[in-house]
């Protein structure tokens, strides 16, 4: 019979408080594997489902048969085939572990890894989240579902115990496991670089409209600022700039604008070479006479915002798996004030 298990391979291991890494080390993957659906994560408060309904997988990756990812909210996770690899034991077994979560009599398995989850301070109502990705159904399972896992497998299984899962918790204990899948799908948890690809584009173009003019790039800061610390990755996939500035092009042209204000005129946009959109720059855009800056900013927030017109657009966005819904939620609920007299609930 053929050996079908995969050699060792090798991952950084973060320092405590971000000194200089160790050499690498040996992450053993000696686990037998069956074919079940590969699986991912959340956090907090875990449901069944809960990712059908709003989560989304942000980031994921795949290293030797490991599969690994971030979802929309910032959770990482494992799936179930690299859980059960780091654990030293079959796919099925993982699977055991989600089926039998809830049931009226606990199995001392589930009991003791409920435990070691409760003493870290963390709870859930169910071992995975499941979220619908590219098509798949995944399983995830959260780093503190996982790391739970992996210290049973390591010590707490009795005849069970297994010696790749003691080695794997001694190098992924700790924050460890999260350090390490977030550097492994290059996310950024502190969203220290969520504003880069919009401050590419402002570099490029704030003063590229012709003086006594405006573009509505410059006027889109207050929604992109909203949608960004909502949680939107703002980039070549939501240029929410382009809607308003066609929406705002068909309401100066629908009301004759141009007899108020003046002629608008076109300018140079570029984008950033990190966007698609730049193997055609400079691209023309219109700009408009600063006569009718007071009426546009009026027309943002009565017609765009709350007229109906940024929901339409989210929406879209959604719908197209390039927005997550709470993202959408978070920036309507900041940019839509509430209706006064409106019932209190």
């Amino acid at each position: 019979m053929t050996d079908d298990r995969k050699k060792p391979f090798t991952w950084m291991v973060p320092e405590p408080n971000g000194g200089a890494k160790k050499p690498p080390e040996e992450i053993s993957l000696k686990a037998n594997k069956i074919s079940i659906l590969s699986p991912k994560t959340t956090a907090k408060e875990i449901s069944p489902t809960q990712g059908l309904l709003a989560l989304e997988i942000e980031k994921d990756t795949d290293i030797d048969g490991i599969g690994m990812g971030v979802l929309s909210d910032g959770t990482p996770y494992l799936n179930q085939r690299g859980l059960a690899a780091l654990c030293g034991v079959q796919n099925a077994h993982i699977g055991t572990i989600s089926a039998q979560w809830n049931d009226s009599e606990e199995k001392p398995r589930i009991q003791a890894i409920k435990a070691i989850v409760n003493k870290a301070g963390y709870t859930a109502s169910a071992a995975h989240v499941e979220i619908v990705h590219n098509g798949r159904l995944h399983y995830c399972y959260p780093a503190e579902i996982s790391l739970a896992v992996l210290e049973y497998y390591a010590f707490d299984a009795g005849t069970n115990c297994q010696p790749e899962a003691r080695e794997n918790f001694r190098l992924l204990a700790g924050s460890k496991l999260r350090e390490l899948i977030y550097r492994q799908v290059g996310y950024d948890p502190t969203h220290s670089n969520r504003f880069d690809k919009w401050h590419e584009r402002i570099g490029l173009n704030y003063q590229s409209a012709p003086k006594g003019f405006f573009h509505v790039f410059n006027e889109a800061h207050t929604v992109v600022y909203e949608l960004i610390m909502a949680g939107a990755d703002i980039g070549e996939r939501n240029v929410v700039d382009i809607s308003i500035g066609q929406h705002w092009s068909k309401h100066w042209a629908d009301h004759d604008l141009e007899t108020v204000y003046g002629a608008r005129d076109k300018y140079p946009h570029c984008y950033p070479d990190s966007h698609p959109q730049s193997k055609s720059n400079p691209q023309e855009s219109w700009c408009y006479p600063l006569a009718a800056l007071g009426p546009y900013r009026e027309w943002l927030q009565d017609v765009y915002i709350e007229g109906g017109k940024f929901s339409a657009y989210l929406k879209g966005k959604v719908s197209k798996g390039e927005l997550a819904p709470s993202v959408a939620q978070l920036a309507i609920a900041a940019l839509i004030p509430a209706q006064l007299g409106a019932p209190q609930g």
